[in-house]
């Protein structure tokens, strides 16, 4: 990990000036829709456009990954490990996975330009493509397609919940603000199902999914609606047993996590770089931890229709003001 933050340290010597990007976008972009001011989106696909300036193309020597900060970053840079190599080979240059802390720090990064590709979860997804100029291009699938996950809403298996309506009163963990499972996806579909968060029950955020499962088990909060994927990945490492939880509520399948690059990297390495992830073939310890044996194509205007609009119904605005809002919340 110390070798990964210093090849950071130098690979990110030359940052982008943003307020000289914000300039250009400003004098010379046609539409801009939810896009902060530094970024374009001329075709109106709701993500940042490549510049058309040349002088804002950025193509790194090295390239810097980052693995969504669900659990603990040294799990996913092992399980990472062959894929690294991997996409060094194929963009011809050193590739170093960066082990970010936080989903603000991970969108933070993309957005000053010290870092070029990372997978962002499901909700902070749109925070990433706002501010920070991300791209999603790529989710984990199989066959059959890309590999969803469900928001579970679970209690210890010994408690006396056996219903949504008996967390009322109680101290409930949602994971961070900006989570689309661990708390968009709870405000915008438990008050239908009679239980409101910050009304019904006193939301107390964890900071991520493990943590949210571990404080279950322990004792530490009554429930918490987490991502079953990372329920699952736990209990396929031993780290927790099924029996120790009881799912009160099961919702329908959200999209995985996104791969995304930056949108100022040159055109020919964004190509190259998409065509590496769908290349490859995820080997049988990978999809075991991360679930999917391949990287399938997706749009962030189409594949995140549906976490946009659980976003909106739970009132969630994807600005830098409701960025630094949920950053200071925890």
């Amino acid at each position: 990990m110390t070798t990964s933050l210093s090849l950071l340290r130098h690979a990110v010597a030359g940052a982008i000036v943003l307020a000289a990007g914000t300039a250009f976008a400003q004098d010379n972009c046609p539409n801009r829709g939810d896009l902060d001011a530094q970024f374009c989106d001329a075709d109106r696909d709701l993500v940042a456009d490549t510049p058309t300036d040349p002088k804002r193309l950025r193509n790194p020597s090295t390239l810097v990954f980052a693995f969504t900060p669900v659990e603990d970053p040294a799990i996913y840079e092992k399980l990472f490990r062959p894929f690294m190599g991997h996409l060094s080979s194929c963009v011809d240059r050193k590739v170093v996975f960066f082990p970010v802390q936080s989903n603000a720090a991970q969108i933070e990064a993309m957005r000053s330009g010290r870092l070029h590709i990372a997978a962002f979860s499901p909700g902070p997804v749109n925070f990433a493509v706002n501010l920070a100029g991300a791209v999603p291009f790529a989710i984990r699938g199989n066959e059959q397609g890309s590999v969803g996950m469900n928001l579970k809403m679970i209690v210890r298996s010994e408690s006396a919940y056996q219903k949504l309506d008996d967390l009322k009163g109680k101290r409930i963990a949602h994971t961070s603000p900006s989570s689309n499972s661990g708390n968009l996806a709870p405000r915008a579909l438990f008050p239908t199902l009679g239980l409101t968060p910050d009304k019904d029950y006193k939301v107390v955020y964890s900071g991520k999914h493990d943590q949210s499962i571990l404080g279950v088990k322990a004792g530490d909060y009554d429930a918490a609606p987490v991502a079953s994927d990372v329920l699952q990945h736990m209990t396929d490492r031993g780290v927790v047993k099924p029996d120790e939880f009881r799912v009160l509520y099961t919702s329908g399948k959200f999209p995985t996590d996104a791969y995304a690059y930056a949108n100022n990297l040159e055109p020919a390495l964004q190509a190259k770089i998409k065509q590496c992830f769908y290349d490859y073939k995820i080997p049988a310890e990978m999809a075991k931890g991360l679930g999917g044996d391949r990287f399938l194509p997706i749009t962030y205007k189409k594949d995140w229709e549906l976490v946009r609009t659980v976003a909106a119904s739970a009132g969630e605005l994807f600005t830098r003001e409701a960025f630094d809002k949920a950053a200071a919340k925890k």
